[in-house]
Formats: C-alpha cells, structure tokens, sequence
C-alpha cells in the first residue's frame, strides 16, 4: 500500500463559518462500497442543503444517521467530525477546549513483514519509549514469530505485548498456537479467527490462555441488539474500536457502554487515516479514563500529511503546543 485515498468533507452555516471531516475507508477491508461514495457525497448534500446544522452532540448523531446510510460507515464519520469541529468554532476542537491536555498512551505498532523487517521496527519502536508493542503476526513461518516474540520479551518482563492476529489462523491449530504464544505473557491476541465464525470463536474466547481482543468481528454488527447479544455469547476480553469501521462515534459510544455493562475492556484504533480524522478519534477516546493504550500511532506513515500539532513522544500522543493546523485544501 503505497497510497492512501481519503475524501475531505466542508460544512458551512451561513454565517460563513466551517467544519472539515474525513472519510477514509480502505478498499477491500471497509464495509463501504468505494467506487459509490462519489456518488453517495452528492445526494448527501443535497439533504444537507435542506436542514439546519446541528447544536448539540444527540442533534449531530441523529442527523448524521438520518442523512447518510448504515451502509457507508466511513461517510458517517467523516460527517460527524464536521459537525462537530463546525459546532466548535472550526479550530479541529472536537470534543475538547485545549488541545495541550490531551496526552493518551498508545502502542507502538509493528506491521508485518520479514524477520529482520519487523526486528528492525522493534528495536525503533523501543528506542522510542513506547511500552507498549504491537506486533501483526500470521505473514511468517509460526516458529519465527514465536523467536521474535521471545527476544523482545527478554527485552523487559514489564514491556506490553500486543498480538494481532488478523484472522490468520486456522480453527483447527488456534489453540495449539495461543498455548505457544501464552508463554510469552502476551497482554491479548486481536482476531486470532476469521470473523463471522460464531461458535469458534466462543471457543476460543472461553478457552484461551491468552486474553482475546475482538477487532473485524465487530464491523458488520448493526443494531445495538445484536452487539449486546454478541458480547454475551461471545464473551470477549477486549474490543477494539475503529470509528471509520463503524459509522461514527455514537456507534463506539453505544460499543463502550455495552462492554461496560459486561466487564469487558476496550481501546480505540485509527484507521490510517490523515491527521484530520486521528485529531478526532484521540480527542474522543480522552474523554474516557481508559487504561488501556490506545492505537494512534499511524499518522507518521505518511509523507504529505496534513499539518498538525498532533506529535508522538515516549509512546504518548499529545498536541504541540508551538505547531499550528496547516490548509486542507478545501
């Protein structure tokens, strides 16, 4: 992936002022229809062009859902960062007065690839502070994943160890694999199935010796009905939540408070998308006293990001306080 294609979205009230969103689906891996979104845009604004804008954060989520599909998550989104950041004067405050408060603990993220490849990213990801490590496993030969993870765990008995799994492994060898893996006191193991396998996966969320993290299995769950019922047969340790995956804030929000309700902990992930759509993913997940390191290290990916004061320091997302937004564009 050597490209990253995003639509920008400005909302403007008639006193001129505005609010910028992103809608950043990837192709293949988001629930979207891409090559229809063009599409969807137009209609959207012409519904638009016919309402007030929204006051309030409930205004905001009932209009976004009455205007734009369930099944265009990212558009849903995109639109609800622009109201918002239009609610709030168009300074990319999303949920928060000073950016300079926000500093949330993140994972150092470490992408698939070969053994001296992801070795590489290790030793970068340590000697940047971060403690917590991320590691995309399921690309190599199994017995070189587990040397990898036994040298990095040498490195610290107290370092985090995060797996994600991908869905790659198969049903009939994910136990055997996760007993493996337990010896190297990993924090939890996202996807370690395919989605959409219900009973298996209530297997190995029961079974395992290493806490499971649900991360694809949530994207096609619509109706907080079906969320709640899957929590409960499902029984997982951990949610990972992607605001562009599953339309917005008010669907996360509906996701945290059932997993609440449950016992179940939870973190946010980006989504790869550009600095528009990170500020406001780290901006909601300060709003919560989470523990849990959040994933918001993807912004550095990319070579012609948007300008922000959004900066990652010793493994903590923060705001810089010398650093302005630089244009959109739009």
């Amino acid at each position: 992936m050597n490209e990253r294609k995003v639509w920008f979205l400005k909302i403007s009230d008639e006193n001129g002022a505005s609010g910028i969103g992103e809608v950043a689906p990837i192709e293949r891996l988001s629930p979207d229809v891409i090559e229809n979104i063009p599409e969807e845009l137009e209609k959207i604004k012409v519904k638009l062009q016919q309402i007030d804008p929204p006051t309030t954060d409930e205004e905001i989520w009932k209009t976004v859902k009455s205007v734009v599909s369930r099944e265009f998550p990212s558009i849903r989104f995109g639109l609800e960062i622009a109201f918002f950041d239009l609610m709030n004067g168009g300074s990319k405050k999303i949920f928060v007065n000073n950016l300079s408060t926000v500093k949330i603990q993140i994972n150092g993220l470490v992408w698939m690839g070969d053994k001296d490849f992801m070795k590489d990213q290790i030793s970068e990801k340590l000697d940047q502070g971060f403690t917590c490590i991320k590691l995309k496993i399921g690309s190599l030969n199994f017995d070189t994943e587990l040397d990898i993870i036994k040298q990095l765990r040498k490195v610290s008995e107290q370092l985090i160890i995060r797996l994600d799994a991908n869905g790659s492994f198969q049903t009939n060898e994910v136990l055997m694999k996760l007993k493996h893996l337990s010896k190297f006191n990993i924090h939890s193991i996202e996807q370690p199935i395919l989605p959409m396998q219900p009973e298996a996966m209530e297997i190995v969320c029961k079974k395992s010796e290493i806490p499971i993290a649900l991360d694809e299995e949530l994207i096609w769950i619509r109706g907080e009905r079906e969320r709640l019922q899957l929590l409960q047969e499902l029984k997982p340790h951990y949610l990972v939540l992607k605001p562009t995956l599953h339309g917005g804030f008010s669907t996360v929000k509906n996701w945290i408070d059932l997993a609440g309700i449950q016992g179940i902990d939870w973190w946010v992930t980006s989504y790869l998308e550009s600095n528009i759509g990170l500020n406001a993913i780290a901006q909601f997940a300060s709003l919560y006293e989470n523990e849990e390191h959040h994933g918001l290290g993807t912004g550095n990916l990319y070579s012609n990001n948007i300008i922000s004061p959004i900066q990652v320091e010793q493994g903590v997302f923060k705001y810089a306080e010398s650093t302005t937004w630089g244009d959109v564009g739009l």
